[in-house]
């Protein structure tokens, strides 16, 4: 085996230098909600790197919602998985069938289509909220979790439907030439071929989705009112309403929030990295 050369050794050394802060940069806010998490309230602002008596009693009253704060404790995190899930799925079939469209179908107008979807990134969401708060409101959707299932797919269909389409630029036309001539109907080719050969894609672009309705402040504070239907972010937020917030509850329950998305970064991984199509087409 070739030894590195310094040229390597120093390229390796520098991607540390850099790696390593940005890596504790990253991992700092992340041990101090754990480190509030399993602190007593008394011990939470007393700034120990560990503290004296670490406690899971934060975590139980959590569980238990014992607490007035966390009372639904249990129905928002139920609510922050139900628009997640909805949105990533409704997300997942609107861009794959608009990609299948304007990639393979060739459909007329698809690419003026897509560039007009892309136009809308040059608005802020946050400027949207108001239109859309008055947009639901008109409908009849205001106070029900499809008003914000609505609102995330139309802030992620976009960018879902761009990622999806260069994506499936990248697969071969021969593909689907082989598929026609044996007899598959469109919606086969797009069943049978197009869906399992863009599985990497479709992963990330779930998980963009997911995720983005999984985070959501604004839109879920603007268009959810009650408390058993808003979800956990905006539940949060009502912590800090208090004179005396219990900041130790705040980073724990912060803490349980963000266990899923790594969840879903960890059991997807494999799928996020690598792509199905090699060696599909014989040269």
């Amino acid at each position: 085996m070739k030894p590195p050369t310094l040229r390597e050794i120093g390229t390796e050394a520098k991607l540390l230098l850099i790696g390593i802060p940005v890596l504790i940069w990253t991992l700092v806010p992340i041990y101090h909600m754990f480190l509030f998490a399993i602190s007593p309230k008394e011990d939470a602002f007393s700034g120990k790197l560990w503290p004296d008596h670490p406690t899971l009693h934060n975590f139980e009253i959590v569980f238990r919602q014992q607490h007035y704060f966390l009372r639904d404790f249990w129905v928002q995190f139920g609510n922050s998985t139900v628009i997640a899930l909805a949105t990533g799925a409704l997300t997942l079939f609107i861009a794959t069938s608009a990609a299948f469209s304007i990639s393979r179908l060739r459909a007329p107008g698809g690419r003026a289509v897509m560039n007009l979807a892309l136009f809308t990134y040059f608005i802020p969401a946050a400027f949207l909220a108001v239109p859309m708060y008055r947009t639901m409101g008109n409908y009849g959707l205001l106070n029900t979790h499809w008003s914000l299932i609505l609102a995330m797919v139309t802030i992620a269909s976009p960018y879902a439907i761009w990622v999806l389409k260069q994506a499936s630029d990248k697969l071969p036309v021969e593909l689907d030439e082989a598929a026609t001539m044996d007899g598959a109907t469109t919606l086969q080719l797009f069943r049978l071929v197009y869906v399992p050969l863009m599985m990497p894609s479709l992963v990330a672009v779930g998980t963009y989705a997911i995720l983005l309705a999984w985070n959501e402040y604004l839109y879920a504070f603007l268009l959810l009112s009650k408390d058993t239907d808003i979800t956990l972010p905006v539940a949060l937020g009502n912590f800090l309403a208090a004179d005396d917030s219990p900041w130790e509850l705040l980073m724990t329950t912060g803490f349980i929030y963000a266990l899923p998305p790594a969840a879903i970064y960890y059991a997807f991984r494999r799928y996020m990295v690598g792509g199905l199509t090699a060696g599909a087409v014989k040269s």
